[in-house]
């Protein structure tokens, strides 16, 4: 074996080593890293804490925050969504800070129809401003099975992942006098509840109430900050972390055919002008 060939495996099975050590380090528990926050009985932690269920009926849905507040990081979270005719309902799971001038990180789901694609329904807040929507459908079923979603988060972007694909990247460009989330620490947040009124074909498929309980599980949450890396490389690998060439050819590649709605496109929305982020290359 050559020497170059030898050191290369050495640099990644260090690589894979700090990634491990940092995903292990940062390993969650549900009955450690959250409260049930609403919903009575609706809302359940289970096997010893790895999984927790919400679910919604005709009377409340349910809800979960975290015990801890994060500032940039990377957060996943695994969950399976409402199977069947999940019409009117919302599955919410993001990042939030509190008061007027919050800031907010969203995945929403909106539930459909059966046999009709969920939507995956994304937006930014900065400073109590959101108005930053862009939609996607998934290129797989989301009901069968657990899929990873992911919010990294770091002085220069957002980026939104499914399953470790990059589907959205939400840039800081205050230096054209956009705001960007930056200072406010945030909770991770998830909800289930109805939503009738416009989730689903603008709100004219309403909740069928007789299928009911509707649930949502989720499962293998982990929160990988800077707080919680064990060595100046992986902070320093959290705050720089942005998409490489092969991460700019999956989000061309989900966005081409995958995305239904895109505010940067929404020239009826915005008569006088997109807005100024809109503007600048999206996979910077």
């Amino acid at each position: 074996m050559s020497t170059t060939s030898s050191s290369l495996q050495i640099s990644l099975l260090l690589s894979l080593f700090i990634f491990t050590s940092l995903v292990t380090l940062s390993a969650g528990n549900f009955y450690q890293d959250f409260d049930i926050t609403w919903g009575d009985n609706r809302a359940k932690i289970l096997d010893g804490g790895q999984l927790l269920t919400l679910s919604l009926d005709e009377a409340s849905g349910s809800g979960f925050q975290s015990k801890n507040e994060y500032l940039f990081g990377r957060i996943d979270m695994q969950i399976k969504l409402v199977a069947g005719n999940s019409a009117g309902t919302v599955t919410a799971y993001y990042l939030s800070s509190q008061g007027p001038t919050h800031d907010e990180i969203d995945f929403e789901f909106l539930g459909n129809l059966s046999g009709d694609p969920y939507i995956v329904h994304t937006n930014v807040f900065s400073q109590g401003k959101g108005n930053r929507e862009q939609q996607f459908h998934l290129w797989f079923d989301p009901t069968k099975a657990f899929h990873t979603y992911s919010i990294v988060w770091n002085t220069q972007r957002i980026m939104f992942l499914v399953d470790n694909i990059p589907i959205r990247v939400f840039n800081n460009l205050e230096s054209i006098g956009v705001p960007f989330p930056k200072s406010q620490p945030m909770r991770i947040y998830s909800s289930l509840w109805n939503a009738d009124d416009w989730a689903t074909r603008g709100g004219l498929v309403k909740t069928d109430w007789t299928k009911a309980p509707f649930t949502a599980s989720y499962r293998n949450f982990k929160a990988s900050t800077v707080s919680t890396s064990t060595n100046s490389l992986q902070a320093s690998e959290l705050q720089d972390q942005a998409l490489g060439a092969t991460g700019r050819n999956r989000i061309r590649w989900v966005q081409k055919k995958y995305m239904v709605y895109n505010y940067c496109t929404d020239f009826k929305r915005f008569p006088e002008g997109l807005p100024s982020e809109c503007k600048r290359s999206r996979f910077l």
